[in-house]
């Protein structure tokens, strides 16, 4: 059974940083491009950062400089370093796994940036 946990989402002031952490199971994370996704009220749930197997990473241009994602493949978790938070980063922040056709999400964790 896949299983995707995220947590660290909270609420901070602009500039601010918070660290999010999504644990996984029931497949081979090491394997597995991994990504985040963010969605505000209203608005399209958006990529925000994705990681190969192999480290490669990308990024929304919105984050680019500021959000580090990382992962560690002998705990089974992907991180999102968020530094320079903005008001426009708030959002629920989801985790993301594609294997084989399934699309399998988290349950999301809160982001609040107060200006």
């Amino acid at each position: 059974q896949v299983r995707l946990v995220e947590s660290g989402g909270g609420a901070v002031q602009a500039g601010g940083s918070l660290r999010l952490s999504c644990a996984t199971s029931g497949f081979i994370f090491s394997a597995n491009t991994m990504g985040w996704y963010r969605q505000a009220p209203g608005k399209q749930r958006e990529l925000v950062a994705a990681i190969t197997s192999s480290g490669r990473t990308n990024y929304a241009e919105s984050v680019k400089g500021r959000f580090t994602i990382s992962r560690d493949n002998a705990k089974n978790t992907v991180y999102l370093q968020m530094h320079s938070l903005k008001p426009e980063d708030t959002a629920v922040y989801y985790c993301r796994v594609l294997l084989v056709s399934s699309l399998y999400w988290g349950q999301g964790t809160q982001v609040t940036v107060s200006s």
